[in-house]
C-alpha cells in the first residue's frame, strides 16, 4: 500500500502525516487518541498546552501497550506450560497402553 496524506484536528489544530495505513486503522487509531484524551478530566484544556495533553496521552497509551504486551507474554507461557503439562501426560498415558 502506498503512502498517503492524512489530516485530522484535534484542540482545534490540524494536524497532518503520511501513513501505510488502511484509512479503517488509521481512523482507529485516532478514535483511541481521542478517548484517551477525552478520558482525563483532570487536565484544565485551558491552562496545559495541547502539545503536552497529547504527549501525555500517546505516554498513557504506550503505557497501557507496555501492560498488554506484559500480560500477553505471561498468558502464552501459561498456555505453553499447560500445553507442556498435557503433551507429558499424553505421552505418559500412551507408554501405559
Amino acid at each position: 500500500m502506498q503512502d498517503r496524506l492524512v489530516r485530522f484536528q484535534l484542540f482545534g489544530q490540524e494536524f497532518t502525516f503520511y501513513s501505510n495505513s488502511t484509512e479503517e486503522e488509521v481512523e482507529s487509531v485516532l478514535q483511541l487518541l481521542r478517548e484517551e484524551l477525552e478520558s482525563d478530566e483532570k487536565l484544565n484544556r485551558g491552562s496545559v498546552p495541547s502539545s503536552k495533553i497529547l504527549v501525555l496521552g500517546c505516554l498513557r497509551m504506550a503505557a497501557r501497550y507496555v501492560q498488554l504486551h506484559r500480560e500477553f507474554e505471561e498468558y502464552r507461557a501459561a498456555q505453553e506450560s499447560a500445553i507442556s503439562r498435557l503433551l507429558q501426560k499424553i505421552s505418559t498415558a500412551g507408554g501405559n497402553g
